[in-house]
This record gives C-alpha cells, sequence and structure tokens, in this order.
C-alpha cells in the first residue's frame, strides 16, 4: 500500500513541474508549484523512526510556504494593480517574485534552509530535491530578468557554495552547497542564454543521479564512513572520487564539459568580470573534492585481510557504472564524435 501512495505522490510532482512550466500565468504557475511541493511533503517523510526526516520535511514545508505566500501576495498585488496576470512592468514586484523564486530553488542569499534539510533525507530524496525540485524554479526564474540582482545572487551563490563545503564532515551537506554552487554557474548561463542554462542543468543531473546511486548503494552519509570501509574494492572507491572530481568540473571528464560552454559564452559576451570571480570560488569547490579524494586514497587507514566479500554485487550494479562510465568518460566521448563528424 505504501509503495502505491508513494508512486502517486511522485507522480503528482512530476506533474506539479510539468503544470507550472506550461503554465501561461503567474497563478496556474503558484498553483502548479504548490501541487509539487504538497506532493514532495510525503515522499520525504518514508522513514517514519527516523526523526531528522521529520525535521527535514518541516523545515521545508515552513519554507516553501513561506516563499509561495509571498509569491501569490506579489501575484495578485499584479492582478490588482495592472489587471495583468503575466507581464512583469513594476521593478518592486518583480523584485519580490525573483526573491521568493531563488528562495524556492535554494540560491544564495536564500540557501539557509537548503543543507539543513537535505541532512535529514534519503539519498533518493535528496537527489529529488537537487534535481527536479529545481526545474519549476528555474524556468520561471528565466522570465523574470533583473541583470544586477542576479549578479549579486550569482556571486554569493558561488562564494557560499564553495566556503560552506569547506569544513564539512557529512556527505549531503557537502553535495548541497555543491548544488548551491551550481545553480550559480545555471543563473549565470541563464543570463546569456536559455538553452544554455538547460544544458548545464541536464548534465549536473547526471553527473548528480550518478554519484548519489553510488552514495545510496553503500549507504555512504560521512566522510568517516568512507575511510572505515575496508571491504570496498578499491576499484569502487576511485570510482566514487572520479565522479567528485567530475562533479567538480575537472577538464577530462563530463562535468568540464557544461562549464566549457559557459565560459565560452560568457568570453564572447566580453563579461570577463563575473567569469574571472566564477572560475575562481569553483577552484575551491574542486579543491575539497580533491582533499577528500586524496586523504582517502593517501592515508593510512585499517584493512582487513579477511572477509573480503564484494558489496557491490546486487541489481543496481550495471546501471550505476553505465552512469559512471558516462561521467567520467562522455567528455572524451563527445569529442571523439565530434572529431570524426
Amino acid at each position: 500500500m505504501k509503495k502505491i501512495s508513494n508512486n502517486i505522490f511522485f507522480i503528482t510532482l512530476i506533474f506539479g513541474t510539468l503544470v507550472t512550466i506550461s503554465s501561461n500565468s503567474w497563478l496556474g504557475a503558484w498553483m502548479g508549484l504548490e501541487i509539487n511541493l504538497l506532493s514532495f511533503i510525503p515522499l520525504m517523510n518514508d522513514n517514519k523512526k527516523n526523526l531528522l526526516t521529520s525535521e527535514s520535511s518541516l523545515k521545508y514545508f515552513l519554507t516553501q510556504a513561506f516563499a509561495s505566500s509571498i509569491l501569490l501576495f506579489a501575484i495578485i498585488m499584479l492582478m490588482f494593480m495592472y489587471n495583468n496576470n503575466f507581464l512583469l512592468n513594476n521593478n518592486f514586484n518583480e523584485i519580490l517574485i525573483l526573491s521568493t523564486l531563488l528562495l524556492k530553488s535554494g540560491a544564495a542569499p536564500f540557501h539557509f534552509w537548503f543543507p539543513e534539510v537535505m541532512e535529514g533525507l534519503s539519498w533518493i530524496n535528496g537527489l529529488i530535491l537537487m534535481t527536479w525540485q529545481k526545474i519549476a524554479p528555474l524556468m520561471l526564474i528565466s522570465y523574470n530578468f533583473i541583470y544586477n540582482f542576479f549578479m549579486i545572487s550569482i556571486i554569493l551563490s558561488m562564494l557560499i557554495g564553495s566556503l560552506g563545503g569547506l569544513n564539512q564532515t557529512s556527505i549531503r551537506k557537502l553535495m548541497a552547497f555543491s548544488s548551491i554552487n551550481h545553480l550559480g554557474w545555471m543563473l549565470l548561463a541563464m543570463m546569456n542564454n536559455e538553452m544554455l542554462w538547460m544544458t548545464y542543468f541536464l548534465m549536473y543531473s547526471l553527473l548528480s543521479f550518478s554519484i548519489v546511486l553510488m552514495f545510496n548503494n553503500f549507504k555512504l552519509f560521512y566522510f568517516n564512513q568512507i575511510f572505515n570501509i575496508s571491504m570496498m574494492n578499491p576499484i569502487v572507491k576511485l570510482l566514487i572520487f572520479l565522479n567528485l572530481l567530475s562533479l567538480g568540473g575537472l577538464p577530462p571528464f563530463l562535468g568540464f564539459l557544461p562549464k566549457w560552454l559557459v565560459i565560452q559564452n560568457l568570453t564572447n559576451m566580453g563579461q570577463l568580470f563575473i567569469l574571472t570571480i566564477s572560475v575562481c570560488l569553483t577552484l575551491i569547490t574542486l579543491f575539497f573534492y580533491l582533499r577528500l579524494s586524496y586523504s582517502i586514497f593517501m592515508l593510512n587507514y585499517q584493512k582487513n585481510s579477511w572477509m573480503l566479500k564484494n558489496n557491490y554485487n546486487n541489481k543496481m550494479s550495471s546501471i550505476n557504472l553505465m552512469f559512471n562510465f558516462i561521467s567520467i568518460c562522455g567528455l572524451v566521448m563527445i569529442f571523439m564524435i565530434y572529431m570524426i563528424m
């Protein structure tokens, strides 16, 4: 019975997002966001025994309900003052709507709820929060462009996303700060090109799916668990950290491709100041991924020479390995196809 209800909620979650992105009025978009929110809350509470899950779902509900109420207020004000349900022609209204959408997506300076909510979720729910739940707000943000406000949000998202992850011991919080950093890049891509941020989002979702599947498979939530897994196959451990480096945007991997496209686009547009800041702050995120990878491979830790059971022989392994291959070798494959054509 529980599985059926979860499937129904998951379908309405998808339906809510589709209502928002296909809506032709702000009120319709708001309704889609509400359907999406009310479908995700029961999915978050899948483990009744875990108090952190209940706490996370409550925090998520309160922040999203607060954002929704302000968004509805701005929409009603728009309709009363201008008798108009889609065009924005008032700066205050624009800033109000953009702020609520940035709060819903978890971009800085409205990011405070995001790492806290991620900390209490299971990996699959965390993946939904990092990827699918961002589609509707980002699509609405792309309709509502204020240059100065965008610039502040982009720089703050990249700064907080890179510095926030430096002192973390929880992998879920690290992924949350990484997501905030990537959100800054998506907003940067959105400033110049509609197709570019969608491409970035698709690549980011693919990389997140690949690495979250891996963490979920081995039930890894904290760094010390990775140090203590003496049974883990070294090749699998290598795959986890190549995936992390790909997510950070290291050049030979697929994660570098969307950043490369954004860098090229910004160079063509002559926006070198914001480009320099973005690249420098992303190097910090790459530093904490590298630090984690280095310490896990180079430091001594206790290792059993018996009971060498491979935990990787389950039904998800083939899917997982396929996504790992795409994440690690995707850029090389794309380059080779391009050369042939």
